[in-house]
């Protein structure tokens, strides 16, 4: 319970008037009718303030939200008053949450609810708690003000951001995955496996064209082929301290879960299994799973998966990827390497080419490319430019180097890399080198 500052003003006006009255006595007796008129106000106000029972708070929290996307969230407010009551509502945020439209204030009337909605987003990860609201409510003359808690506690996950997953679902129905830039290529050859027959169309070449079956019905008939599937996909995130650096609101790690979850629908929509291992702190395995209903298992894998301070080691985490897969697959590593890497990145490769084709997904920080359009005005700048330039040199250095190991590779920016891996991907299952 806390005095408002309606009443701080009031016991502040009657302190003036007592100063006053210390120096004109016949002041005095209106200072103490003052006095004695204030605290009885006060203590009747007091008893109109609610009992906690009185109030009531019930909370519609989503199930999962995606990293940095807002969603709703409904505060449902009751009370069993008989008057209306003036309050101020802020709910029970976990402390990686953020929102918007809080703290809300307003009156709620007698023998009615108050739904209230607000945008809420989380900057981090995994499980998060929404504790009791917290309702400062006001007494009837405004004298007085008390905190409650009030409701249950609710939870939730906070998922990677999945939206370029659900566009790419909404424009696949129509056909139009090119519109994210996502490239289908198929190829004849070894790529492509027995579908079914059907009636000939205008347009299939007559190498397809089953002449058994067409003189059996005696109309032309088509061999329809679909590209090879049951193949396997293994996820490998360096969850070492090099991803912690941040581009833009979030970590390069975060930006290649984003991109994880995009590949990953994208092979279990193609017939193919996707499996996931970390390295770098990280020693989580989860065995490969099939088809779309798989989805939430590799979400609710995920979505808590942490960076560590730990440094990365390219070749134990080869050992261990052979360990745990024995069939032939292809291995995505995600990382941001440096020229010092090179050596020890080659030699893990190359004992995983012994058994899988291996793929390394690099993110360029977005943050260099933009310091590099900035104009040279003093020495400072120039010498930045020269270390940038440094730096790029070495990273063109390491690439060149890891293509000449004939290493498959992708170097993108963080908002390109989704993309850029899912073409990729369906390169190498066109071209049949899986």
């Amino acid at each position: 319970m806390r005095p408002s500052l309606l009443t701080l003003r009031l016991v502040s006006g009657w302190a003036l008037l007592g100063l006053a009255a210390s120096v004109w006595s016949v002041l005095q007796a209106v200072w103490a009718g003052a006095g004695v008129l204030l605290l009885i106000a006060a203590l009747a106000d007091f008893f109109t303030l609610p009992n906690r029972r009185r109030l009531a708070v019930t909370r519609v929290v989503p199930g999962r939200f995606a990293l940095g996307v807002r969603s709703p969230v409904t505060l449902t407010l009751r009370h069993s008053m008989s008057r209306s009551l003036k309050v101020t509502v802020h709910d029970g945020l976990p402390p990686e949450g953020l929102a918007e439209g809080l703290p809300w204030e307003g009156t709620l009337p007698t023998q009615e609810h108050v739904d209230l909605t607000y945008e809420a987003h989380f900057a981090k990860r995994g499980l998060h708690t929404f504790s009791a609201a917290h309702i400062l409510a006001h007494s009837l003359l405004g004298l007085w003000r008390r905190l409650y808690r009030v409701g249950e506690s609710s939870e939730t996950r906070c998922y990677p951001n999945y939206e370029p997953v659900v566009r790419f679902a909404l424009l696949a129905t129509a056909n139009r995955e090119e519109q994210m830039g996502i490239v289908k290529r198929r190829r004849s050859g070894a790529t492509l496996d027995f579908h079914q027959l059907r009636e000939y169309q205008d347009g299939d070449v007559l190498s397809r064209v089953d002449w058994k079956a067409t003189a059996r019905r005696q109309t032309l008939v088509s061999r329809d082929y679909e590209e090879q599937r049951n193949q396997s996909i293994i996820l490998v995130p360096d969850c070492g301290r090099r991803m912690r650096a941040m581009d833009g609101e979030l970590s390069q790690f975060d930006h290649c879960l984003n991109a994880m979850l995009l590949i990953a629908y994208i092979a279990l929509r193609q017939g193919d299994e996707v499996g996931v291992t970390g390295f770098g702190g990280a020693q989580r395995w989860l065995k490969p799973v099939k088809g779309p209903p798989a989805m939430p298992t590799l979400l609710n894998h995920l979505y808590d998966y942490e960076t560590t301070t730990e440094p990365s080691d390219f070749i134990e985490a080869a050992e261990r990827v052979m360990a745990l897969q024995k069939r032939r697959a292809l291995i995505i590593i995600l990382t941001n390497l440096r020229t010092e890497d090179t050596t020890h990145l080659t030699k893990a490769v190359a004992l995983l080419q012994k058994r899988h084709l291996v793929l390394v997904a690099m993110l360029r920080e977005g943050e260099m490319e933009a310091r590099s359009d900035k104009p040279i005005s003093n020495l400072d700048d120039a010498l930045g430019y020269g270390a940038l330039c440094h730096y790029e040199q070495q990273r063109v250095h390491l690439l060149d180097s890891l293509r000449a190991s004939r290493i498959v590779t992708v170097d993108e920016t963080a908002q390109n890399l989704p993309i850029a891996l899912a073409n990729r991907y369906l390169d190498l299952k066109a071209a049949g080198r899986i």
